[in-house]
């Protein structure tokens, strides 16, 4: 691109100060393109989920840059538990404006944890037609806890469930996140684990 002496190309603008947010009737509009995209492309709900979980990946990765930067002078966190934090926190409260409802670790095995929250946009403000069955829009959240995770040098399968809770109409999601066996032996090797 040609420029005129003394104009400034985007990338030498500052950042805005401030955090930006997005009217909700523009990202559920959003959100709902992008899931009519995938499922234009795939033939079941398995593979929806999966393209969504693929898309969230990349944004993900992006975040994880942004949030660094911004947040955190461009520290990252080398503990498992200081991401996990880092996700249940900032990321969480970047995405939605609140953290995390919950994070904690499973009872059955060492390697697994799970953030849950109740009111995901995502699941919120989507209905699932009949014939798509046990569609879970949260997908594209678990891509971007992957990705973010991913990003850190935290490898991990993030997948994203619905867990009825009795006494709500809706059910809660889950964000299980099980980490691979380098990610736990890295882990148990570090000082203080």
């Amino acid at each position: 691109m040609f420029q005129s002496r003394g104009s400034v190309g985007i990338v030498d603008k500052p950042l805005r100060p401030g955090r930006q947010e997005v009217p909700l009737s523009t990202f559920a509009y959003l959100f709902s393109e992008l899931v009519q995209y995938c499922q234009s492309r795939v033939s079941n709900i398995s593979e929806l989920e999966r393209k969504l979980d693929e898309v969230g990946y990349g944004v993900g990765l992006r975040l994880l840059e942004v949030l660094c930067y911004r947040e955190r002078g461009q520290r990252r966190e080398t503990r498992l538990l200081d991401m996990l934090k880092f996700v249940h926190s900032t990321l969480w409260r970047y995405l939605f404006g609140r953290q995390a409802r919950d994070l904690e670790q499973s009872n059955t095995a060492e390697d697994e944890y799970m953030i849950s929250d109740m009111d995901l946009p995502f699941t919120k403000f989507v209905s699932v037609p009949r014939e798509m069955g046990h569609l879970n829009p949260a997908a594209f959240v678990a891509g971007i806890v992957r990705g973010a995770l991913d990003g850190a040098g935290f490898s991990a399968r993030v997948t994203a469930h619905y867990v009825p809770v009795p006494g709500q109409p809706r059910p809660k999601t889950v964000i299980l996140m099980k980490f691979a066996p380098a990610v736990m032996q890295r882990e148990a090797r570090m000082p203080g684990s």
